[in-house]
């Protein structure tokens, strides 16, 4: 199918582009990577009436450090995020989406933006307590990632907002662990555990609308538990559904043995 007819706008700066979202009225939408959004408009799921290509606007596509964290403009590609070498659970989180192509293409801030619950980066953001940079009509704001994603596919962003930048702390330990049918398929169950300062964090992919922390897991750590103790916690938490890839049990199975071995490359005994 071809997508329904739609105004294109390039606007030259971060003003402009906020200006025309709103002067869409909600019928816009920001085009930077386009790997979820041109595949929905092509089925005619998404029909905007105007496009606002972001990819020639300048300062967007930096990662830089700051201070214990990574800096990463929302126009940063996946491929830069899996080859800098300045946040390597960022980079070894990057190495799973999708395939060269989509990595090469798709974009930090378009991921976020589309908040799908499978998608690797809304994991991270929320594992690492990222600060989402957003830029609007009345300026720029500061939200965390877990206020960002409000549900399946969707965020706390208005109409004429966009994402400029994320900041992405570093935990001291971390590890990463995901099941999919295929690699570059979207992911069943993503688990990342992260360490900053004596806390471990267990945050869980795909098995909510919006990625989760595992307080449950967490609890167990704190009190000296093993990873598969954890494991188990975690699974007994969350209240996935069954859809054509998996039974709820099959699930649980899955969610309980990738906090597993995320916990023990982590460093946590099992």
């Amino acid at each position: 199918m071809k997508c329904a007819p739609f105004d294109y706008v390039r606007p030259a700066g971060v003003g402009e582009v906020v200006t025309t979202l709103r002067q869409a009225g909600g019928d816009g939408k920001i085009l930077a990577g386009g790997q979820s959004l041109v595949p929905v408009m092509a089925m005619r799921m998404a029909r905007p009436s105007v496009l606002v290509d972001v990819n020639r606007v300048p300062g967007l596509s930096s990662v830089e450090t700051d201070g214990d964290a990574v800096r990463v403009g929302a126009l940063a590609r996946h491929a830069l995020l899996q080859a800098q070498p300045d946040h390597p659970l960022l980079a070894e989180a990057a190495s799973w989406i999708g395939h060269t192509a989509i990595r090469t293409r798709g974009t930090t801030g378009g991921s976020l933006a589309h908040a799908d619950p499978s998608a690797e980066l809304p994991v991270v953001a929320v594992a690492t307590g990222a600060t989402v940079s957003v830029a609007g009509p009345d300026g720029v704001r500061e939200l965390d990632a877990a206020e960002l994603f409000t549900g399946m596919m969707t965020t706390s962003l208005a109409d004429d907002e966009m994402i400029t930048s994320v900041r992405f702390p570093r935990p001291s330990r971390w590890g990463f662990a995901e099941f999919a049918r295929r690699h570059g398929d979207f992911a069943l169950v993503t688990a990342v555990v992260t360490e900053f300062g004596d806390e471990l964090r267990v945050t869980l992919g795909g098995v909510s609308a919006a990625p989760m922390r595992a307080h449950a897991a967490e609890e167990v750590l704190a009190g000296g538990g093993s990873a598969r103790d954890a494991a188990r916690a975690a699974s007994e938490e969350i209240e996935p559904t069954a859809d054509l890839h998996g039974s709820v049990p099959f699930r649980r199975a899955m969610a309980a043995e990738m906090v597993r071995r995320a916990l023990v490359r982590t460093g946590v005994e099992e």
